[in-house]
């Protein structure tokens, strides 16, 4: 046991179980990357007064980073699972600097998709959803989804702290120092990451939060296969019906929220009279709403059934886009406000419950299946953010997109009735430890056994 690992176990002496201090850790790290991903886009101005490059060129660098911020998720998880979590933020952090850092020395267009694209959008890949998830699958048992939210929600909260210093560090001394910055918040957080993120709680002498001793989660396992046993997951989750629901339902997620409103808000707004610095604004309180959301979800996540509360989250907001064309004009109306503060709330609320079913049905490989879920969710926002600007120029005005948005959210409701009920906490044990669903066997109906199993009347995302 390392210094820093006895330091965390004395906490377990204390009243605050070392999980906390594990958390803490995450917040941070999941709060730099998504800062670190908004980033390249309050600088594509600057960037394109400086070196002439078109908005299309920076754009590849962006859209390559969302991409790469989805895809690589499911590959992050299973190696947190073969190396480590510390290891894998780590150097996540590190790539994220390098790729920052970088950037100052950028003579030709290549070199910006290389660095913004590859490095940085593979650093906060590493450091997506799947992390979250596999955090709270090993160290909490009680107030796992309420932790679940709260590390949701640093995403929003990245964004909301870098994005006004950002943009306010570029106006008044250019690009480069807030690169600089960037880069240096990375390797600020790789020692503290270090110091506080442990693989799991057995590591340290405890178990994991509100779990009995004789519980699995918490126990260190031998895993073989690294990023190729995220294949392996996909293949045996892409046998089920459950995985298809999810991964439809967070790809219309996707769809809904960066994908059109995050992308076109503030442009349908100013096509209604609107002043964009308004819409803009809007859309920012959109980010701290959503905030509250996320960790009230995972509040209920602990508490009641998440196909529910998937279902009642993407009705409401069906209902909610479904109204919008009626709202925007040249002034903000107190019904504009209520459908801003209604939708922040709705914003990433669906990410506790996701996580939870997956964690459910899948056992061990859950954290991994969210993580090509998440990269469905991506996929969602990339294709209506495209779809969404073909309807504007086709027919001059967002209305369409609005209303096929709002259609599609009813859609995933119904898809979200349709998953399975929860297996009992007893299978979900027994078909994660199954030789079936292990990385070197190949997908059997074992492995799938958790998903068809009765339920007993309670999910294992509840208090034990």
């Amino acid at each position: 046991m390392t210094r820093s690992d006895a330091v965390v176990s004395r906490l377990g002496h204390f009243r605050l179980h070392p999980a906390w201090l594990v958390a803490a850790g995450g917040f941070v790290a999941l709060l730099g990357a998504a800062g670190f991903r908004s980033v390249p886009s309050v600088l594509m101005n600057p960037l394109h007064a400086e070196f002439g490059f078109s908005h299309a060129t920076i754009g590849a660098a962006v859209s390559l980073n969302l991409l790469l911020y989805g895809l690589i998720s499911p590959f992050a998880a299973a190696l947190m699972d073969r190396f480590g979590i510390r290891r894998v933020v780590c150097a996540a952090l590190v790539a994220i600097a390098v790729g920052s850092g970088a950037t100052i020395r950028l003579t030709a267009a290549w070199q910006l998709v290389l660095c913004w694209g590859l490095l940085v959008g593979i650093g906060v890949g590493a450091m997506s959803m799947p992390l979250v998830a596999t955090l709270t699958g090993r160290w909490f048992v009680r107030s796992r989804g309420l932790v679940t939210g709260v590390l949701t929600a640093a995403g929003a909260t990245g964004q909301l702290i870098f994005l006004p210093l950002v943009a306010a560090l570029a106006q008044a001394y250019g690009w480069r120092l807030p690169a600089l910055l960037v880069a240096g918040a990375a390797l600020v957080t790789v020692p503290l990451a270090w110091w506080t993120i442990r693989d799991y709680p057995s590591d340290v002498g405890v178990t994991a939060y509100g779990a009995r001793r004789d519980d699995d989660p918490g126990r260190r396992t031998a895993v073989s296969g690294g990023a190729g046993r995220a294949l392996t997951a996909l293949r045996a989750a892409a046998r089920t019906r459950t995985f298809w629901l999810l991964a439809a339902g967070f790809a219309v997620c996707g769809a809904s929220t960066n994908g059109l409103v995050g992308t076109h808000f503030v442009s349908a707004a100013h096509d209604h009279g609107m002043p964009p610095t308004t819409a803009a604004s809007l859309l920012a309180l959109v980010g701290v709403f959503d905030v509250a959301g996320t960790v009230f979800s995972g509040w209920l996540t602990d508490r009641l059934d998440p196909r529910w509360l998937l279902v009642a989250y993407y009705a409401l907001r069906g209902g909610s886009l479904l109204v919008l064309p009626a709202l925007f004009g040249p002034q903000v109306q107190p019904s504009m406000w209520a459908f801003i503060v209604f939708y922040g709330l709705d914003w990433v609320a669906t990410v506790p419950p996701t996580v939870a079913i997956c964690r459910d049905r899948f056992g061990s490989t859950g954290p991994i299946v969210f993580g090509w879920v998440f990269a469905a969710h991506q996929i969602g926002a990339a294709v209506m953010a495209t779809a969404a600007g073909m309807v504007r120029d086709d027919q001059g005005s967002y209305d369409a997109a609005w209303l096929v948005a709002g259609g599609l959210c009813f859609a995933a409701a119904a898809m979200s009735a349709g998953i399975a009920a929860a297996a009992t906490d007893t299978s979900v044990r027994a078909a994660a430890t199954t030789p079936a669903c292990s990385a070197d066997t190949s997908p059997s109906r074992d492995c799938l056994a958790i998903e068809t199993a009765p339920d007993k009347g309670r999910h294992s995302g509840r208090t034990r």
